[in-house]
């Protein structure tokens, strides 16, 4: 961000993510105050400032030069987006500012994105398909439907494909599989890791022997030319022999009480007595009237009938309990290893 700012000849205003985290007014406060037109950060950011700025807080506030709000690093809800647009609409945001996009690191960040001056692309499938990596369209009152927000198409000289993680073929539209990139935004690898370098910079399609790609370890699929991103390849909760992905069973948390933190959760499985059990742990503001026995049966009760999945274990933490990346994305398998060794702060 601080590099393209010299390349265009521009301006810009660096914030720390604490200082948004423990009072959010203070982001969109920067954006008025220098009328900045692009901003953005992921998904539990826009949650979070939905449910911890208050109207007064935005006395003053003007968002009108916001052009992009981008948003990614995690799944991307379209209820969030919702409640952003419908709470901020007063202070002269536009709901066509909002911007889903889809990249990493590894390849500089950016790989797909959308048109920044028209609407987020919302789609519906059927949720119980999703989970068992198959696509199907269903009508938005269907009763097993799940909204998906597209990340947009593909970038100048990006290649993006949908590839069978096991056979390494590329699959058809509408088809769920390993997302695979190749560009000359991709990155050369890991420093001084050569085996995690070769396995994710140098994969290959059985068809394509000595082209490489990037293997992002993210499932989706390509539906209208845009981008759907379902989970992460190694996240998937098979419980019972129900496949389920951790994004929707959290998401399913974070909605169950208002004390439950935005982008604080993570669902993961673990092997006990000898089956997969699932763990839910839940980040939640402290409090001394709260009934944290009520919140518990509220995850279980909601997981229960969302998901047809019962919650083996539900740990409620502090917050900042769970492990998340510096883009804050959640690290489900450090979180599970940090369960493993007894290491929740609860």
């Amino acid at each position: 961000g601080l590099i393209s700012t010299f390349f265009v000849g521009g301006q810009s205003a660096a914030m720390s993510p604490a200082n948004f985290v423990t009072r959010p007014i203070r982001w969109l406060q920067a954006i008025s105050k220098f009328k900045a037109h692009i901003s953005g950060g992921p998904n539990f950011a826009y949650a979070h400032c939905c449910e911890k700025i208050t109207d007064e807080m935005c006395d003053g506030l003007d968002l009108s030069s916001w052009q992009v709000a981008f948003n990614g690093a995690e799944p991307i809800r379209h209820d969030i987006l919702e409640r952003f647009s419908k709470k901020f609409a007063p202070y002269g945001f536009r709901h066509e500012a909002h911007y889903p996009c889809y990249g990493m690191a590894e390849t500089t960040l950016i790989v797909t994105g959308g048109n920044p001056e028209v609407s987020p692309v919302v789609e519906y499938f059927d949720a119980e398909e999703l989970a068992h990596h198959r696509v199907k369209s269903v009508q938005p009152d269907n009763e097993n439907v799940k909204c998906m927000i597209g990340c947009g198409g593909l970038l100048l000289d990006e290649q993006v494909a949908i590839v069978d993680p096991e056979k390494l073929h590329a699959l058809e539209d509408d088809e769920i599989g390993e997302i695979w990139v190749r560009s000359e935004s991709v990155g050369q690898g890991y420093w001084q890791k050569e085996t995690e370098t070769r396995d994710t910079f140098h994969a290959e399609l059985v068809d394509q022997p000595g082209v490489s790609w990037l293997r992002t370890g993210d499932l989706g699929f390509m539906h209208n030319g845009e981008l759907f991103v379902t989970g992460r390849l190694k996240d998937m909760i098979i419980v019972r022999g129900v496949n389920r992905y951790p994004q929707d069973i959290e998401a399913t948390t974070e909605e169950c009480h208002r004390k439950i933190r935005a982008g604080g959760s993570a669902a993961f499985a673990v092997d006990h007595w000898d089956r997969e059990q699932l763990v839910i742990v839940a980040e939640v503001d402290r409090s001394k009237d709260a009934d944290w026995d009520s919140i518990i049966q509220e995850i279980r009760s909601a997981v229960i009938t969302l998901h047809d999945l019962p919650p083996d274990e539900i740990i409620l933490v502090r917050g900042g309990s769970i492990p998340k990346t510096s883009s804050g994305k959640v690290q489900r398998h450090a979180c599970r290893n940090k369960y493993m060794d007894d290491d929740m702060l609860v």
